[in-house]
């Protein structure tokens, strides 16, 4: 089971600094608590080429002006697992107060995936 975060940056937030704390700040944070959230494995893509990418997704309710949305975020976890523990439960907490500091929550969508692999 894959958890996928199509996340958007907060407006009050430059795109680098963003994109920096997001790799710098957060991914680390997320490595501390892989283990108490079930996660095996943590996948950041930041956005680029923006010029292209409003060309593929013109008029979705995702796309915002500014370069609004900057990535997804993949987190390979067990995640039932981990919820119920304290140390799951905690760790959640500290992620999200975490996110709060650079992610739009209002404006960013997440959801469990299974992979299909066709090539």
């Amino acid at each position: 089971i894959k958890l996928v975060y199509c996340l958007r940056k907060r407006d009050d937030i430059v795109n680098d600094r963003f994109c920096q704390y997001w790799l710098e700040e957060h991914g680390p944070l997320v490595k501390s608590v892989a283990e108490a959230i079930g996660a095996s494995r943590y996948v950041q893509s930041h956005t680029t080429l923006p010029e292209l990418n409003a060309l593929r997704i013109e008029g979705a309710a995702y796309k915002r002006p500014m370069m609004g949305d900057r990535g997804v975020g993949e987190t390979m976890a067990a995640l039932e697992r981990s919820m119920s523990s304290p140390a799951g439960v905690t760790a959640q907490a500290k992620l999200i107060k975490d996110e709060a500091r650079f992610i739009d929550f209002r404006h960013s969508r997440m959801f469990m995936t299974e992979e299909h692999q066709i090539f």
